[in-house]
């Protein structure tokens, strides 16, 4: 280390050099943290993180964080539930105080957020998510300056429900490049661990065992969280870093598959880490939870307060003591997703109550995996702890579906959302439906293929003949190896099912066409448009079946109105120009083409065709 002399006067500083004896000052680490960043990792469960004790973890970058921060043992969530989850660590509230009780609700613009909050105190704010269910029209943009949710496009030009991390990463630190002098709040989300594990196209990875794919995910989403905290460089010792995940994930345990159904500790308790200026090297066997995160980031940036149902963890970053309280979760996919009871929790002095049909008390301490029901023997307690649940409102709430293209987004990303509704006294205890729901979580989660997944939609409809999810992807398996037929009456069902999105007339008027019945396709989607006339796939469908049975006049107008809803949809613009053509209009065909050539990747296998078509209408070729 070199000293620094100070020396008193110009004077002496003219006549002499005296050797420099002050020994240097320690510098202490700041207390109070200038920045934050927020990273959440989907799906990931604690006990398959290193720095948890898993020893199969390749999880370098959450333990390094761990070494030298605080680990929290017992972390959970408020559902488990990617949207309401996050909803409650952005804004400090419970479900029931930030309105988002499901993926595809919008969180109640009302509520404060902790971007907002630190906002208004100068703060530059930026999130950058990786799936669908955080889209900004779910209301978690309010607060953030910049929020990066635009997911990449498939080869048809219609946006697809997720990202991969590195894009994510890349993005958050090309922002933090250009905020480095600025106090910020950074969220990174990442989605690997989430189901389908792996590469889904790739038959090879599918014959993997689901929890070594599972495994590769979480290493590749703490490679990519390694990155943006190596990112921060000098800024790390003034930053807060929180690496925490919204939920847990199910492999069988209770008899659920993926997450959402059940509200056990598989799938609401989570890893949290914190480290960060002040903060010692400890683990926090305190139950916490993650509407705990917002107050305690306000306290250690010194950012004043905002209204929560959470407490300021400080004092346990510290080394001391939480004080004892009531911890509530809940889910109500199992209301929304299927028509059966929403779950509803509280855990206090040890003890976890369900509220359900069948309600279940357990000792926690004792019995960490939840196996024995302890209500009958301890009465009293699980009366108390019905109590507080109740405090927490009741269960009225209004089941309005989302809107259709949020709900077929949705579905593909393996929620269910059937929109199927049942009245108070007719819910069944999702325990009792645990084998039906495990079979549809194995279906939306995947990880099904070809002849399995045929095997196990064909089981769900034994039990549940009008499933409407179940009958439509059961259509669509069917499509892919030629059986219209029986496919075309599966649809034909789940429209009559009131499925909530097109995706049932779409296959319908697939099928149509493949069975030379384009008459009865234009019908079908006409009733598409009925139910969603803002789907810019629909529309395109239309004009492209009007142009292809020997009308592209009609179909024109239907497939310009789809590029005016979704400029990047390739296969409209195609179509367009398709119709243009036949219709005489060679200069509007080629300048359709010539469009779409400089929308469409490089690598698009579809250029050729695209190119070939521009050559025949300006006359260069055949």
């Amino acid at each position: 280390m070199k000293h620094v002399c100070r020396l008193v006067s110009i004077i002496l500083a003219l006549t002499t050099l005296p050797a420099c004896t002050r020994k240097a000052e320690v510098v202490q680490p700041p207390t109070t943290a200038r920045n934050v960043l927020l990273i959440t990792i989907d799906t990931l469960r604690a006990d398959h993180v290193g720095a948890y004790g898993y020893a199969r973890a390749r999880t370098p970058a959450l333990d390094a964080l761990a070494a030298k921060g605080a680990r929290f043992d017992r972390a959970f969530a408020a559902a488990p539930i990617t949207l309401v989850s996050h909803a409650s660590i952005m804004t400090g509230r419970y479900p029931p105080g930030h309105g988002a009780r499901h993926n595809g609700m919008r969180v109640n613009l009302q509520t404060p957020t902790i971007a907002e909050t630190l906002a208004h105190q100068g703060f530059s704010t930026a999130a950058f998510v990786a799936a669908f269910p955080l889209d900004r029209r779910f209301g978690l943009i309010k607060g953030f300056q910049t929020y990066g949710d635009r997911m990449p496009r498939g080869a048809d030009g219609r946006p697809v429900n997720e990202r991969p991390g590195a894009a994510v990463v890349g993005e958050a630190l090309a922002w933090l490049d250009q905020h480095r002098d600025d106090r910020f709040f950074l969220w990174v989300h990442l989605f690997e661990p989430h189901a389908p594990y792996g590469n889904p196209d790739d038959p090879a990875e599918a014959r993997r065992p689901p929890l070594q794919r599972y495994d590769d995910d979480i290493a590749e989403a703490d490679k990519q969280a390694g990155r943006v905290i190596d990112g921060l460089g000098s800024l790390r010792d003034r930053t807060l870093i929180i690496a925490v995940a919204d939920h847990g994930e199910a492999f069988g345990e209770h008899g659920e598959i993926s997450h959402s159904l059940f509200t056990y500790d598989t799938t609401l308790r989570v890893p949290l880490i914190i480290n960060g200026p002040g903060i010692r090297s400890s683990v926090i066997e305190d139950p916490v939870t993650l509407v705990d995160l917002a107050p305690t980031m306000l306290a250690q940036l010194g950012a004043g307060r905002m209204t929560t149902d959470g407490v300021d963890l400080s004092a346990a970053l510290s080394g001391g003591p939480l004080a004892a309280r009531t911890l509530y979760a809940e889910s109500f996919a199992p209301l929304f997703d299927f028509g059966w009871s929403p779950l509803r929790t509280v855990r206090a002095d040890g003890w976890k109550y369900i509220e359900a049909p069948q309600p279940e008390l357990y000792d926690v301490r004792s019995d960490e995996g939840e196996t024995k029901n302890r209500l009958t023997a301890n009465a009293p307690i699980a009366s108390a702890l019905a109590q507080k649940v109740a405090a927490y409102g009741s269960t009225s709430i209004s089941t309005a579906a989302a809107d259709p293209e949020t709900q077929s987004r949705l579905q593909a990303l393996g929620y269910t959302g059937g929109g199927r509704q049942a009245s108070a006294g007719s819910r069944p205890d999702p325990k009792d439906k645990r084998a039906l729901a495990a079979r549809i979580a194995e279906v939306t989660s995947g990880e099904l293929h070809g002849a399995e997944l045929e095997r196990a939609l064909r089981e769900i409809l034994e039990e549940d003949p009008d499933n409407p999810q179940a009958n439509v992807r059961l259509g669509y398996v069917l499509v892919e190896r030629g059986a219209c037929g029986e496919a075309s009456a599966l649809f034909a069902r789940a429209i009559a099912a009131h499925l909530p999105s097109v995706d049932a007339h779409l296959g319908l008027a697939q099928c149509q066409v493949a069975l030379h019945e384009p008459k009865q396709a234009i019908q079908t989607l006409q009733t598409a448009e009925e139910v969603e006339p803002d789907n810019p796939v629909v529309s395109a469908n239309l004009g492209l079946v009007l142009s292809d049975s020997g009308n592209p006049t009609g179909g024109i107008p239907h497939l310009e109105r789809a590029l005016t809803l979704d400029p990047d949809l390739h296969q409209a613009r195609f179509a367009l120009a398709i119709a243009y053509a036949r219709t005489g209009r060679r200069n509007d065909a080629a300048r359709e083409a010539a469009t779409l050539l400089t929308r469409m990747p490089a690598n698009a296998p579809q250029r050729s065709e695209v190119e070939r078509l521009l050559a025949a209408v300006q006359g260069t070729g055949g």
